[in-house]
């Protein structure tokens, strides 16, 4: 798998779809978290990868990919990501949009060819 793209099972599987801006302040501060909030999540039953990227604008999109819906009810009552959330929300982000979707179908390839 290309570095960057989570290593995935054959569907179905969830994803937790995080959009948000970012408000430009405390930049080390959100940068510690959100490693931490990978090592975390990565250690969560039913945790299956993640993908992540953001612009020079703010914007990012982070993906993370879960076995079923108990596993991510739990993660998001992790406490020490509840709180790391709704620090988020006061202190780093000036908008943010969560969606939850199962994936039914996936595949992929490089350079055009389909797997």
């Amino acid at each position: 798998m290309d570095e960057g793209f989570a290593s995935l099972p054959s569907p179905p599987y969830y994803a937790v779809i995080f959009s948000s801006r970012r408000n430009g302040e405390d930049e080390a501060g959100y940068a510690a978290a959100a490693q931490r909030m990978a090592e975390l999540a990565a250690q969560q039953r039913g945790y299956l990868g993640a993908e992540s990227s953001r612009d020079a604008g703010g914007f990012g999109i982070t993906v993370s990919y879960w076995q079923d819906e108990a596993a991510i009810l739990a993660w998001k009552h992790q406490a020490e990501h509840a709180v790391t959330r709704a620090h988020g929300r006061q202190y780093w982000y000036e908008h943010y949009e969560l969606r939850v979707a199962k994936v039914e179908r996936a595949y992929g390839g490089k350079g055009g060819v389909r797997k």
